[in-house]
This record gives C-alpha cells, structure tokens and sequence, in this order.
C-alpha cells in the first residue's frame, strides 16, 4: 500500500494519575496549537475531580517512595533519563512544535533537560550532606538534623519551557522524596503528557508523579486549598493567581515557593531555565528533623564518646 494511501495514526494524550492514563472524568478536550495556530493535538481537560484523584493517588505513594533509600531514588531518577534518551527524537519534535523552535534549538533543549534530570539523580544522596548534620551543643549529647520530604506538592509548570522547565520543577520534588501533582503548561503541555508515558515505563512508582492538563487556575485553585496538600510551586501562576493561591495555601500551613522571573526568559542563554540550577529547589520541600541523643559514658574514668 502506498502511502497516499495510508490513513494518518494520530496520537491520543491522556492524563497520567496513579500510574494509569485516564482521560479526564469530564471528558473534556481542548485543542493544542503550535506557535503559528496550527493544529497539533486534542489534550484532555482535566476537572477539579480529577485534581482531587491526582492528590489521593500521590498520597497512597509517599510512603513507599519516601520510605526508599535516596540511592534507590537516585537510580531510579536515572533510569527516566534513559528512557528520555531512548525517545529523544519525540521530545525534540513536541518541543519544537510546542515552543516555535527550530530542530537544532528544540534537541539542545531536550538534551539540557535530560541532562537536567541526570544531575538531581545524582543529588539524591548528597543532599541531606548539606541540609542536615551534627550540631555543636553544651552538654553530654548528640544532637543531629536531617532532611525529610514534605509530603505531596502540588506543582505548576512553568508556562514557556515545556520541557526543560517542567523537568527542573518536577525532579527536585520526587528527588527528595516528595509526591507530585503537575499542572503542565494549558498552552504547552504536550511534552509533559508524553513524559508520563516515560514514567509509566520506567522505574517510578505509580502515584509519585501525577500529571494533568487543562485550565491552570481551574486546576490549581482546589489543590491550594487541599487538606492533604503539603507544599505548592507557583512557579506556572501569574502574579494574580500566585497571590489569590498563597492566600488558599495558609488555611493548613503549606509552603510555598512563589513564581521565580526564570520563566519569563524562554532562551537558552544563562537568564533562562539553561542556567545551573543549584540546590533551592531541592531545599524548598524539605522539614529538618533534630535529634538529641545523649552520649553516654565509656570506663571506670567517665570518658565519652
């Protein structure tokens, strides 16, 4: 048959939540453009109910995947970045058609972000060297503070870069041990929809990362406001939506890392997502936990240790 002939397969995008592609309870869809209008997909609509399901789901997996050891996270973090690596020629062309790029501009950014992601792997047993440790005190005790996740975060991805963006928001919640519940890119979101077809078939536990699609402030609005939501990025919000969130997010105490200027510089020089990202996102969804231990009393002389 030749291919004149041949009926075009097109791609169905569905969300990601517990592990499972559903398509959103409402079954709504909205339609995804490129840069110059044109027709790229039909992503679902996600509803306030299917936020909801993201939540109950990245609850179920805290404690398996808070509870893992950060080597264990850190080799499974690298296992996503090789099956980016194996799908790379997708993400270059969703990348490019997403953000108006050329091909050569859209695969430096695929590989930054896979690069990106190679990088928090490696800081998942590194990090507790530098937010935690033992601490001078006056008396006979060990007194000791190390990190631990904050639970589920609710996580709006940046609205320009859709993937090397979303990577740098998403890596350094799971990498520390946190849940996720990512509101992808309304205008962009078709990178982070096939993200989750990598998550789904690498080594992440189903429910650790949850991703949806839809109306930012639709979607965002009830999971600031969840009970059972720990911590919120409101790096994707503008600054109206940001503050209307903060407020929604002091009701049980959230933290909060507020929208950063990165995302208003799309390019790939060092003012946007391409810069080194150091190690505030790490830290921003951590609680420190002290112990006092006393030391105890070794020999007949009353030395300690």
């Amino acid at each position: 048959m030749s291919d004149q002939n041949r009926l075009s397969v097109f791609k169905t995008y569905k969300l990601y939540v517990g592990g499972k592609f559903p398509r959103s309870e409402s079954g709504r869809v909205y339609e995804v453009t490129d840069s110059k209008g044109q027709w790229l997909a039909n992503a679902p609509k996600s509803s306030r109910k299917d936020a909801r399901d993201a939540v109950v789901a990245a609850r179920k997996a805290f404690g398996g995947w808070s509870g893992a050891t950060a080597y264990n996270r850190g080799q499974v973090l690298y296992r996503v970045a090789e099956m980016l690596e194996g799908r790379k020629d997708q993400f270059v062309r969703e990348v490019a058609a997403s953000e108006g790029l050329s091909k050569s501009k859209a695969a430096a950014v695929v590989d930054a972000a896979i690069d990106r992601w190679v990088w928090y792997a490696g800081w998942t047993d590194k990090i507790g060297q530098i937010a935690g440790g033992a601490n001078p005190v006056a008396g006979p005790f060990f007194n000791l503070s190390t990190p631990e996740p904050t639970g589920v975060v609710a996580v709006l991805a940046p609205r320009k870069s859709s993937f090397l963006g979303l990577v740098s928001v998403i890596a350094p919640v799971i990498a520390t041990g946190n849940t996720a519940v990512v509101i992808a890119s309304a205008d962009a979101p078709l990178p982070a929809l096939s993200l989750g077809e990598v998550l789904a078939t690498s080594d992440v536990p189903g429910g650790v990362v949850n991703i949806l699609s839809g109306v930012t402030a639709e979607l965002a609005a009830p999971l600031a406001a969840h009970q059972d939501v720990n911590a919120i990025d409101l790096t994707g919000a503008d600054a109206e939506l940001a503050k209307e969130l903060e407020i929604a997010a002091a009701d049980n105490l959230k933290r909060v890392l507020r929208p950063q200027p990165v995302d208003a510089d799309n390019s790939s020089d060092s003012g946007g997502w391409s810069a080194s990202p150091g190690t505030h996102r790490l830290t921003a969804f951590l609680e420190t936990k002290t112990v006092w231990h006393p030391t105890g009393a070794l020999g007949a002389a009353g030395s300690s240790y």
